[in-house]
């Protein structure tokens, strides 16, 4: 029983400051954790708008006869796009190029000099072309370091194509000199495919600035490239440099959004818990070998204790000490064994019950049970010498209140 109840109590212990852990323990949170995947967008959002402008450059044909900045010509764009995931977006927009080049001839379409001076023997030649162009973009940065929102450099690749309407700059004799007479359509629609690197810099969650490299090709114009007889003919497909530099408008929403994740909080120091467990343990390894070394104990045998023998007991009512006739009948036979051994003494001890009366009342008649006793031995013949008269103040059988008859008396033994 006793191993129980310390197990049960040990036990109870564990479950309290289990419970208790469980009160105090920080709940787990979740967080949007970007590293773990990206959800996607609605249609609605990442969307942008970019304007730039720049300078490009056309190269093929005879445009390696001119000076490189002298070659250079504007260049703009609108653009409007969405993003469908951090990496991949697309782009739609409007591109504007001015495009200078040489000729052989001064018929040629698209003649521009108004001064009529030429460059290493080759003829001005500038075109306006005008068209819509898309892209499908590619964001490298996102692709490689993972997304980041506030990000400060992207670098995007794309790659796409459109068409333009040309321009061509007309002229019209005056005297012995050409002189230009405003743009007329060339009709000549061409054709374009380009690819090129974004580099943005983010100035705030809204607006980014961009710096746009891109190479185009297109179909060169029949007027680019007339040649006089015995001359050879060159490829018509012309190349063109060009780069912007831009504003780009995020409009809401602009980043996107990860799955939620749970953070579990640190784990909490059990350390003190272990201890007071492992202490536990070796308590209960220690009673476990106390209880088995008690029951392979043999048990003792039991003792054997003689009862008193008295020689004679007087039993009174509640707060009587006279004797009885039945009594007398009794100490008249004591007496005639005390005679036939004079040199035997004895001792007479009344006794009073404890549960009843009070030290006073229980004093007197233990005294007076007692005495009468005596008094009729001396009277039967015993001489005053063999007898020892006391009293007990305790309970002669204490066997409870029910049997407290049996506390009532007196007793006769030997004197040993």
């Amino acid at each position: 029983m006793k191993k129980l109840a310390f197990l049960s109590a040990v036990a109870l212990l564990c479950l309290g400051q289990s419970a208790m852990a469980q009160e105090t323990a920080k709940e787990v949170t979740y967080v949007e954790d970007a590293s773990q995947g990206l959800l996607l967008n609605r249609m609605k959002d990442n969307w942008f708008i970019t304007a730039e402008g720049g300078v490009n450059k056309t190269f093929g044909g005879f445009n390696n006869h001119r000076n490189f900045w002298n070659g250079c010509a504007p260049a703009f764009s609108i653009w409007g796009g969405k993003w469908f995931t951090p990496v991949i977006g697309v782009r739609f927009g409007v591109n504007f190029l001015m495009t200078k080049s040489l000729g052989l001839n001064a018929e040629q379409v698209g003649y521009y000099d108004p001064t009529g001076s030429m460059h290493n023997g080759y003829y001005s030649t500038q075109f306006n072309h005008i068209g819509p162009v898309a892209d499908v973009m590619f964001n490298l940065s996102h692709w490689i370091g993972g997304y980041k929102a506030d990000r400060f450099w992207n670098v995007i690749a794309y790659a796409g194509g459109g068409g333009y309407w040309t321009l061509y700059h007309k002229f019209k004799e005056n005297g012995n000199k050409l002189e230009g007479d405003g743009w007329g359509n060339a009709h000549d629609n061409i054709l374009t495919i380009h690819g090129g690197i974004i580099n943005t810099f983010r100035l705030s969650k809204q607006v980014d600035l961009s710096l746009d490299i891109r190479y185009s090709f297109f179909d060169a114009h029949d007027g680019y490239y007339k040649y006089n007889a015995g001359s050879k003919p060159v490829n018509r497909t012309t190349g063109d440099l060009q780069a912007y530099l831009g504003v780009t408008y995020k409009f809401k929403k602009r980043d996107w959004n990860g799955p939620m994740v749970p953070v579990c909080p640190p784990a909490e120091d059990c350390s003190q818990y272990v201890a007071a467990l492992d202490d536990a343990n070796a308590k209960i390894a220690e009673l476990e070998t106390q209880l088995r070394a008690c029951l392979d104990r043999p048990a003792p045998a039991p003792v054997e204790t003689e009862a008193e023998d008295h020689l004679a007991t007087i039993y009174y009512p509640i707060n009587v000490s006279k004797l009885t006739a039945q009594d007398k009948a009794v100490l008249s036979a004591v007496a005639e064994v005390m005679r036939s051994n004079p040199r035997q003494r004895y001792v007479v001890t009344g006794w009073a019950d404890n549960y009843t009366g009070n030290d006073a009342i229980n004093t007197r008649l233990r005294h007076a049970r007692a005495n009468g006793v005596k008094a009729a031995l001396l009277g039967y013949g015993v001489d005053a010498s063999q007898l020892d008269v006391t009293i007990n103040a305790g309970n002669l059988c204490d066997l409870g209140e029910k049997c407290v008859s049996l506390d009532r008396a007196v007793t006769i033994d030997e004197i040993k």
